[in-house]
């Protein structure tokens, strides 16, 4: 290879690590609302991040409440990784299950039969709910586990994949929103 071929190689493997770690780092979590939108646009897609038709495992219908800082968690028991990341997420939740402006919603699409055994067999005291429906788009992903950290209809923050959720960063980030609600 020539000493110009090199070059360029470099300058495009330079320019393509750039552009990675732009993306990787400064993706936005969301559209900004169109400013010429009309407030009924912009309240649906301001409650575009909240489920509709959500479910306890006892099978009675909750809303999500907007005014709460929500986590949002969406996981199975056959997932591996939602496993990994759910001791994490108990601690978190332990630190603010008290707290009136924190809602969790630990959310998968399998039915009371499969989740309750494996809730009882690891001893997860969280607030585990069922959700068969479309997602909106703005929460839409065939990963699991995905989760988000929501309020007032913004994504706060979002972890595709596992996650230990009881770090200080998390905790630091819930607590300056909780200071602001």
């Amino acid at each position: 290879m020539t000493s110009a071929s090199k070059k360029i190689v470099i300058a495009l493997s330079v320019i393509l690590a750039v552009g990675a770690i732009y993306f990787a780092f400064f993706k936005p979590v969301g559209e900004a609302a169109d400013p010429t939108a009309s407030d009924a646009q912009q309240a649906e897609e301001l409650s575009s991040v909240y489920l509709s038709g959500l479910k306890t495992l006892e099978g009675e219908t909750v809303e999500m409440d907007e005014n709460k800082l929500i986590f949002l968690n969406v996981w199975a028991t056959w997932c591996g990784p939602c496993n990994m990341e759910m001791p994490g997420i108990q601690k978190l939740y332990d630190k603010y299950k008290t707290h009136e402006k924190v809602a969790f919603y630990i959310i998968s699409d399998e039915n009371a039969e499969t989740v309750n055994p494996f809730i009882e067999r690891k001893g997860y005291k969280l607030p585990f709910y069922q959700y068969a429906g479309a997602y909106p788009p703005s929460l839409n992903g065939n990963a699991i586990p995905r989760t988000y950290i929501i309020h007032k209809g913004k994504i706060l923050a979002q972890e595709i994949g596992a996650s230990q959720w009881d770090r200080p960063e998390i905790t630091d980030l819930i607590d300056r929103h909780l200071a602001d609600i």
